[in-house]
């Protein structure tokens, strides 16, 4: 389960994937299933979440690893280049390495401010 807070000893990456409307769901059918078979298996794997925008044309995929280097070892693993390559001939992406800074949520019973 993806875990969105500051001080959380995480990589995150966010991939934003630009894709023809005929292909979307090709494409987040292809992560979610390189997700279940390769990615979630490889060390350090904590957790991955598959968007598809509202227009058609944006896949995201929010992903995070215990580490950098656990992220780097999973794209030199033979298969999960495959995976990424798979994806790469359907769209354009853009991989973003984060940290998260700040997480808000709405105020409920457990705020102390509400």
């Amino acid at each position: 389960m993806a875990t969105i807070e500051s001080g959380t000893p995480v990589m995150t990456l966010v991939n934003i994937f630009t894709v023809a409307p005929e292909q979307q769901a090709k494409l987040a059918d292809l992560l979610i299933r390189a997700t279940n078979d390769t990615m979630r298996h490889r060390p350090g794997f904590v957790s991955a979440s598959i968007h598809r925008s509202t227009d058609g044309t944006k896949v995201i995929n929010y992903a995070q690893w215990r580490s950098a280097k656990d992220f780097q070892a999973m794209r030199d693993d033979p298969d999960a280049r495959d995976h990424m390559q798979a994806a790469a001939r359907l769209a354009s992406f853009e991989p973003i390495i984060c940290e998260v800074v700040e997480s808000i949520s709405a105020p409920g019973k457990s705020d102390a401010r509400a």
